[in-house]
């Protein structure tokens, strides 16, 4: 004994010295400030996670509100890069950073994401990295216009989560959707944007100037490229360099564009009879096509134009063309057609937001037929026309653990049902162990129940691997919403906090643990089986105790190292083998597992009793109980060594003291120390009572 509360006292100062070291090298990051620089995508990414051309992709820094990478290729910009460290700030078990980087495309949509760095132990935990990887991928496609989802809604766009790993895989989602809803809203690239066109700034600038930052968006389709896209045609365009169609298009409602273009007073005709919500389109085209045609004034359509923007497609109208003569620009190309449409609120058209014009040509065919081909134009306003936003907040959006609770209501209610069943069992002990039956089919019943429903079922399987992560979090900032987006988890470690203060370590070990449960009862089956039970000798019994708390706190010093050689160390705990995948893992896994239950057979509760890194965890706190509800006489373990030998753990010693260390509050020995049939103190005492009896009555 006197080895082992020495053993105690050193894990204490060890946990405390590398406590203080640590707190200078981890404590003196994210708490003091550090500033965790988020991924940085390079062309190669841009292209994998926009399916274009490395070499065609340029990814420049956008350091405005909200901050992001802007990629631009050969046509116009592509989209936008977002990191979800820096947009959302997402933070997991360990208090570290989840770095993932979104793509978010001109037309609203996801274009892809990629994981580019976690440091989760909760990630890990019945999950590999391609699972994740392959997790954040599926996110491709996902479009950011339809109405807005929660990381724990099912929705068929949507992937579904990782089975056995909800919440971890929810922390992903929830990073994803705010990071891309945020860059799509502050980009104006889906409804919502905060940005409004500046109406009154002005500065002198030339065709070119326009037409270089984009404020002008042009495209050409050469009568050759004509000619084979209608070569199906009766009278298909002649080939020749030439221009087929030579198009020009432009937002003329800031000053800066329309004022330049057409000159003072044509921009006041052009733009003073807009409502409340309407724009103007400038579209100018010279070549073989015409952009208008000749059938819109028969038909008040112009059908050879549409303007397509998100999932909306709007048509032109002849009573909101204007047709213009003359533009004032200097440079400006000779133009064979220039026009100003305009554009009505009611269409839902919104002018900061990225669009495009598609013109169609139409040939007629020898039998009848129509061949055709459409010509795109891309156009987004940029953003120097654009007002100063105020600073863009994230989508309030309810708090990630409120949405874990709400998708686990029946698992809280069911863990909270079973939290109160034990505190009646513990706090009313003597009543109930001094019922030998009652405690026996009450503990069998509990137990199953640990096993089936909370361990299999709700996935309530506590691990050492959550005792490092919060230690890590102390360390590099402690947030309480981490920790209560697993609400299992949270509810049974508050209760076993609070238990520890009153019990000790029994009240997880003992009842809650779902691999301490399939223990106890593959070992009941043994016993009734007539498989021999091994009495390990005291001695060595109590020297093999140092084997888990040396592995605890081997777990414990790594994970300051490398926290991924901290988990490989942690899978001494058959817990994700056995509980959280169900034995659905590689072979030397399940081996490993196997062989602990068989030990069990033999031992009761071998694994809890020398190898459990998470008893040792409990235990060391544990050593501040309150309260000692256990009942002993001074005849235990000098008249009667009964409990010692019936133990669960072997928690009592040859001189019948109970270590609270290694008891797992199984109330056995209560079941004893009550049942005058078993208790050999209680049966003397009888034996005594009886023949004083007999002795008075001759």
């Amino acid at each position: 004994m006197h080895l082992l509360h020495a053993l105690h006292c050193a894990v204490i100062l060890v946990i405390l010295s590398i406590t203080c070291m640590t707190s200078q090298v981890v404590g003196a990051g994210l708490m003091s400030g550090e500033k965790v620089e988020p991924a940085t995508p390079d062309p190669v990414l841009a292209a994998h996670l926009f399916g274009a051309g490395a070499a065609d992709l340029d990814v420049i820094r956008d350091d405005s509100s909200p901050p992001s990478w802007a990629v631009h290729g050969p046509d116009g910009p592509v989209g936008h890069i977002a990191s979800t460290w820096e947009i959302a700030e997402s933070l997991g078990y360990s208090g570290r950073p989840i770095d993932i980087l979104v793509a978010v495309s001109q037309e609203g949509r996801i274009s892809g994401a990629e994981l580019m760095r976690h440091n989760e132990p909760i990630l890990t935990l019945g999950i590999s990295t391609e699972d994740i990887a392959a997790y954040v991928s599926a996110f491709s496609g996902l479009d950011l216009t339809k109405p807005r989802v929660t990381a724990f809604d099912a929705r068929g766009d949507l992937p579904p989560v990782i089975a056995r790993a909800t919440v971890s895989t929810g922390v992903i989602r929830d990073a994803i959707l705010r990071t891309a809803r945020t860059i799509a809203i502050g980009r104006g690239l889906v409804a919502g944007a905060t940005a409004r066109i500046d109406r009154v700034s002005f500065t002198e600038k030339t065709w070119s100037a326009l037409a270089d930052e984009g404020a002008l968006s042009h495209a050409v389709v050469t009568l050759d490229e004509a000619h084979t896209a209608l070569a199906g045609a009766s009278n298909p365009p002649p080939p020749g360099a030439l221009p087929f169609l030579d198009l020009w298009l432009a937002v003329l409602d800031p000053p800066g564009i329309g004022r330049n273009l057409l000159g003072q007073q044509m921009f006041t005709r052009a733009t003073g009879s807009l409502g409340s919500g309407d724009s103007a389109l400038f579209i100018a085209s010279r070549g073989l096509h015409s952009h208008r045609g000749t059938a819109w004034r028969q038909t008040d359509i112009f059908g050879r134009i549409e303007v397509i923007q998100g999932a909306r497609t709007i048509a032109l109208r002849a009573d909101d063309y204007r047709r213009i003569d003359r533009l004032r620009a200097m440079d400006a190309p000779e133009l064979k057609e220039v026009s100003v449409f305009r554009l009505r609120g009611e269409t839902g058209f919104n002018p900061t937001r990225p669009f495009r014009i598609e013109v169609t040509a139409s040939r007629t065919t020898a039998d009848g037929g129509v061949v055709s081909m459409r010509i795109p134009l891309d156009y987004t306003l940029p953003r120097g026309y654009l007002l100063a936003a105020a600073p863009l907040e994230l989508p309030k959006d309810r708090p990630l653990w409120q949405a874990a609770w709400e998708a686990k209501q029946g698992s809280v209610i069911g863990v909270a049902i079973l939290l109160a069943v034990l505190t009646g069992f513990l706090f009313l002990q003597q009543p109930f162990a001094s019922r030998p039956k009652l405690w026996r089919w009450g503990r069998m019943g509990y137990l199953s129940l640990a096993l089936v429903w909370l361990g299999w079922v709700a996935g309530g399987q506590l691990s050492v691997v959550q005792v490092v992560a919060f230690l890590h979090a102390l360390l590099s900032g402690f947030r309480w919403e981490t920790f209560l987006i697993e609400p299992v988890i949270f509810l049974l470690w508050s209760f076993v906090a609070l238990g520890l203060l009153f019990w000790g370590r029994g009240v997880y070990c003992g009842w809650l643990c779902p691999f301490g449960a399939l223990q106890e009862l593959t070992n009941e089956v043994a016993q009734r089986l007539g498989v021999p039970q091994v009495q390990v000798p005291f001695a060595i019994h109590e020297r093999l105790w140092v084997i888990k708390y040396t592995l605890f706190l081997a777990i414990l010093a790594l994970s300051f190292y490398s926290m991924e050689q901290a988990l490989v160390l942690a899978e001494v705990e058959p817990f994700k083998t056995a509980m959280t995948m169900r034995f659905a893992r590689a072979w030397p896994f399940v081996l490993f597992a196997v062989a602990l239950l068989a030990a069990g057979l033999f031992i009761e509760r071998f694994y809890c009793r020398y190898l459990c890194p998470l008893g040792a965890a409990l235990a060391i706190p544990a050593k501040l109980k309150l309260f000692d509800w256990l009942s002993r006489r001074p005849q235990c373990g000098r008249e009667c060594r009964l409990c010692e030998t019936k133990c669960t753990v072997g928690a009592i010693d040859p001189i019948g003291r109970i270590n609270p260390n290694e008891c797992v509050l199984c109330l056995r020995c209560q079941m004893i120390y009550h049942d005058p049939e078993t208790c050999i103190v209680l049966k003397n005492r009888a034996k005594r009572q009886a023949s004083m009896r007999t002795s008075t009555w001759d």
